[in-house]
């Protein structure tokens, strides 16, 4: 007869001991490295958010209507982003037919533009024009909606310009701006909030959340933060700050905006800082 093979109560016993200390002293040498990269891969995450974050704000402080900002408190601030803009014809071409300036002395109702446009106007846009305080886009003395762009009529042709903007309504601009320069605001986005709301911290993570929210035009002057709406921006916010200086430089014509902000997840922190420089010349 042959012999019974197989293992014995003692080998397997010992077989179980072996691989659990090796198993152990694996656990011991890869887990810092396992949990380390993971940590890197957070703080990767949260740093691609916060950078990304605060660029898209960048980028619409850089293009917003001229002394349009306004910062109720450093948690938030507003601004009237624009899309487009260029140079109105102030006087009349004594060569070729057809011209229109706009005339500034009394309320206008289409002008010829000579400049090309990033993006041309349409119905319900808003134009900006002249805008030296800060509540004057807000109150429309700066600005009138778009009926219309078109082409130059014949037979002045393209020599009057690149385009006429047609007011739906006569509007008065400011008497007495030489600029010649105008902004285009696009009327689905007349006013921009920027919000870090309910920042903070709870069991490693951040609490807040950034936000941009959209807004019709309000000619009163903001005293709090909006409390509901927006679309995020970035989640998991511990602490952010916006801060706004206006005369920054010698000169009223240069602003500044600075802002910071901290996310939080699982323990690991990232925070960014970023600044810009705000062109106020109408």
């Amino acid at each position: 007869m042959n012999s019974a093979r197989g293992f014995t109560l003692l080998e397997l016993v010992l077989v179980i001991i072996i691989t659990g200390v090796m198993a152990a002293a694996i656990a011991v040498f890869f887990k810092p490295a396992v949990d380390a990269y993971f940590d890197a891969r957070r703080r990767a995450e949260l740093s691609d958010m916060a950078d990304t974050a605060l660029r898209r704000i960048g980028r619409e402080v850089r293009r917003a209507v001229p002394n349009s900002i306004r910062v109720p408190g450093d948690q938030c601030f507003e601004l009237a982003p624009t899309k487009s803009g260029g140079l109105f014809r102030r006087e009349t071409d004594i060569v070729n037919a057809n011209a229109n300036p706009l005339d500034s002395t009394g309320p206008d109702s289409a002008f010829d533009v000579l400049s090309p446009l990033a993006a041309a106007p349409v119905a319900g846009d808003f134009v900006v024009i002249g805008n030296q305080n800060v509540g004057d886009v807000y109150s429309g003395a700066t600005r009138g909606m778009v009926a219309g762009w078109s082409s130059p009529p014949a037979p002045g042709g393209a020599p009057v310009g690149v385009g006429r903007i047609t007011l739906a309504a006569a509007t008065q601009f400011p008497a007495g701006y030489d600029g010649g320069r105008f902004q285009i605001v696009d009327g689905n986005e007349p006013a921009v909030f920027y919000v870090c709301r309910n920042a903070g911290e709870a069991n490693g993570n951040g609490t807040g959340e950034l936000l941009r929210l959209v807004r019709a035009f309000d000619a009163t002057y903001p005293v709090a933060c909006p409390a509901a709406g927006g679309v995020r921006l970035a989640s998991r916010v511990a602490s952010c700050r916006f801060v706004y200086d206006p005369n920054q430089g010698a000169t009223q014509q240069s602003g500044f905006v600075w802002m910071h902000i901290e996310l939080l997840s699982g323990g690991e922190r990232v925070a960014l800082a970023h600044g810009m420089h705000v062109s106020n010349v109408p």
